[in-house]
């Protein structure tokens, strides 16, 4: 499984900078997940481009479409948000050092790809990225 985190995932819909390598990269993979939170956060992407004009009200509701039937295909999996990874974060916030900076989806994400199994994660977000190591994780930003 190669985890997406939103910001990746929002690529796979929109030409934000990078989505042609994030799709490549998608293309290759075997399976591509994200933990279940990024579902919501995702249609809250869509509807960002919505509110700020960047798409009209036809462009989102396609979207919705669009991912509701990858959905349907089986294009995505959802990770759960177990006990085991409410624990898992709470462990981490409660030794990380004062100076990271983690927000808590960001640190839902993390916990969601360690609890899999996984060992690294995808995403361009600066913060989960120099988080991910407290995990056990190794962040991966390909869109450089």
């Amino acid at each position: 499984m190669t985890y997406f985190d939103t910001s990746y995932l929002v690529r796979l819909y929109w030409n934000d900078p990078g989505h042609e390598i994030v799709r490549d990269l998608a293309g290759r993979a075997t399976d591509v997940c994200c933990g279940w939170h990024g579902r919501v956060e995702l249609i809250a992407a869509f509807h960002r481009k919505y509110r700020e004009g960047a798409a009209t009200r036809e462009v989102f509701v396609g979207l919705l479409r669009q991912f509701h039937l990858d959905e349907k295909e089986g294009g995505l999996t959802w990770l759960p948000l177990t006990d085991q990874v409410m624990e898992h974060v709470e462990r981490i916030f409660t030794d990380l050092p004062r100076d990271v900076y983690l927000r808590s989806a960001d640190a839902l994400h993390l916990a969601c790809a360690v609890e899999s199994g996984l060992a690294e994660i995808y995403t361009n977000d600066r913060h989960a990225i120099a988080a991910a190591p407290y995990f056990g994780l190794r962040g991966i930003n390909v869109i450089l």
